[in-house]
């Protein structure tokens, strides 16, 4: 038993049997899901940044749809810096809470333009000092673009972490360190992806596709429905 980082609640270290079965949880989604890439479309730091703000409460394939015209029409941190905020609010108005993830892209512009030179950021450090960005967009962000370990936890990795018993904390942050003490350092990004899309495609909210599970045989879960 070690401290956390508060250095105020014991944190408890993972049985070897818990990390065997990890691994054969991890091995599992890797056979049912051999790509596991970001589902957000873009072409840059910058762009997946737009992108996972926008996707705060709505699909990726909705903001995959906004997106095309949206990065035509602004390029750099800086547009986004200067942009008109009802043009902005009326290109991102099919993704949801529009006003809002208005105000935080364009505050996100100019702090990256004012404090990064207009480029993203590379660290959790940074990265969380933007608006609207917390631990998961950074995760996000530090996995998929900069090739640093990072567990996202989103409400399907939360799901898929409880039902399976990998974590039974509420907060997501509590959530990411118990994962990262389960999953081998250079598993976080490849593994959280996979935990992620069997929550959205197979271990869905309200009707789980148990017939369809690739870990069923690892899940111990009161609500796991007859294959």
């Amino acid at each position: 038993m070690r401290r956390n980082r508060g250095g105020r609640q014991p944190v408890t270290e993972p049985s070897p049997s818990g990390r065997k079965r990890v691994a054969r949880i991890l091995a599992a989604l890797g056979r049912a899901v051999p790509s596991a890439g970001m589902e957000l479309s873009h072409h840059n730091p910058f762009e997946l940044l737009v992108a996972t703000i926008l996707s705060a409460q709505c699909t990726d394939q909705r903001v995959n749809q906004v997106t095309p015209t949206l990065f035509k029409r602004y390029r750099r941190a800086a547009d986004y810096a200067e942009a008109d905020p009802d043009e902005l609010e009326a290109m991102i108005r099919p993704t949801g809470f529009y006003k809002s993830k208005a105000r935080n892209i364009v505050a996100c512009g100019r702090a990256l333009t004012e404090k990064f030179g207009g480029n993203v950021p590379d660290t959790m450090e940074a990265l969380v000092t933007l608006p609207g960005v917390g631990r998961k967009t950074a995760n996000v962000i530090l996995g998929n673009c900069f090739g640093k370990p990072a567990i996202v936890v989103d409400t399907h990795v939360k799901r898929v972490s409880q039902r399976l018993g990998l974590a039974a904390s509420e907060d997501p942050t509590q959530i990411e360190y118990a994962l990262q003490r389960l999953i081998p350092r250079g598993a976080w990004t490849a593994g959280s992806q996979r935990l992620l899309l069997h929550g959205r495609y197979v271990c869905v909210a309200r009707t789980p596709k148990c017939e369809q599970c690739a870990v069923y045989s690892e899940c111990d879960w009161i609500g796991k429905r007859p294959r």
